[in-house]
């Protein structure tokens, strides 16, 4: 088996030009060499023909007209669209306790988010924290009271798409003095 390899490496390494010759080594082992090897009785050894592929490049379609070109991206757009964009793992008619204001957020997406792309949370109407590509994203010491929630697929920190906006109350608990 070793040997079976290692003529296939030799196949494989060196260009088609290239000689092979087989031989038994000093320890009875057959050997393989792109040099005869001196004092030694070697055989060629005749490999076929490489096989060869020509690379044909297909030509440029023609320009689309300017109609169709925009039909064409706006199809390419909502062929990128998730079937599934919401928030998920916040509690449902009721208020969501977080004593110091922090949380995670979960993102049920589907298909799965394409590698160009990335989540950002809305929070209030505005950008929260860093966009990311995992779906879990954290809030940080939110105060508490009434907030809304959303979160944007961005590409090339564009929003191509936009979940619907979760209200939520945060409860946090409040530490009176003695």
């Amino acid at each position: 088996m070793r040997q079976c390899l290692a003529l296939l490496l030799l196949v494989f390494a060196l260009p088609a030009a290239a000689q092979i010759y087989k031989y038994t080594d000093a320890s009875g082992n057959t050997a393989y060499s792109n040099q005869p090897p001196n004092g030694t009785k070697a055989e060629t050894v005749e490999l076929p023909p490489l096989n060869s592929v020509e690379t044909v490049v297909p030509a440029a379609p023609p320009p689309l007209p300017a109609t169709q070109n925009q039909n064409q991206n706006q199809n390419q757009q909502s062929a990128a669209a998730y079937q599934v964009l919401s928030l998920k793992d916040l509690p449902q008619d009721e208020a969501l306790r977080a004593n110091n204001g922090s949380f995670t957020v979960g993102v049920a997406i589907e298909p799965r988010l394409q590698p160009a792309h990335l989540l950002q949370l809305i929070v209030d109407g505005a950008p929260y924290g860093q966009p990311t590509n995992i779906p879990r994203l954290q809030v940080m010491e939110l105060e508490r009271g009434e907030h809304s929630f959303s979160v944007q697929v961005l590409e090339n920190q564009r929003s191509i798409q936009q979940s619907e906006t979760v209200n939520l109350t945060v409860q946090r608990v409040h530490v009176g003095r003695p």
